[in-house]
């Protein structure tokens, strides 16, 4: 008899066992614990990732207008110059691009002459810490051949954020540098690193 006493038991015990099922206090925080922290740790990186792409797309407007600059200069002997915003935004339908002038976070501006031009993104909102870029277009000559081609550069700021350079206007490609044969580079201006390979 004793048998059957243990298995009743042993039923009683089990039966209570699934009637009782569910989540402790502990338990329930523990799992609140890891997800808080899991969060903390993925969610800077996901803005991060954001800001990227939107930096990618001023990266890509960008260097797309140097090359679109550069092609102009192929057919028509001169690069597409602008002295304003105004008439910036008349020229950037001369390089055939097919995008806007402005977007959410940046807008671009065509600035420069016969020689030299630049394009550059200036942010238009201040939301996310966004870097600007530009870039330049430029005639350089080979001194020992005469030879004459166009360069483009493509250079991103240092830190997030508008810098002097490109809120002001001022021509930033300027500066140039000699190579070892002869020939002359547009130089990113101070506060920004190129990008151009």
């Amino acid at each position: 008899m004793k048998t059957e006493l243990k298995a009743k038991f042993l039923q009683h015990i089990l039966d209570k066992k699934k009637d009782e099922q569910g989540f402790t206090l502990i338990e329930l925080l523990v799992v609140i614990i890891i997800i808080g922290i899991l969060s903390a740790i993925a969610l800077p990186s996901f803005l991060n990732q954001a800001n990227k792409a939107k930096q990618s797309e001023a990266k890509t407007i960008v260097g797309s207008m140097n090359r679109a600059q550069q092609a102009y200069y192929l057919e028509n002997g001169k690069f597409a110059e602008a002295s304003d915003e105004a008439e910036s935004q008349a020229t950037f339908g001369k390089l055939g691009l097919g995008v806007r002038t402005e977007t959410e976070n940046y807008k671009y501006l065509i600035k420069g002459g016969t020689n030299l031009t630049t394009s550059q993104s200036q942010l238009v909102t201040a939301d996310a810490p966004l870097k600007v870029y530009i870039g330049g277009v430029g005639v350089s000559v080979v001194s020992d051949t005469s030879e004459a081609t166009t360069i483009a550069l493509l250079c991103e700021s240092e830190l997030p954020g508008n810098v002097a350079d490109a809120k002001d206007g001022t021509d930033v490609f300027t500066t140039t540098e000699i190579s070892t044969d002869g020939s002359t580079a547009a130089v990113c201006p101070t506060g920004y690193v190129s990008l151009s390979k």
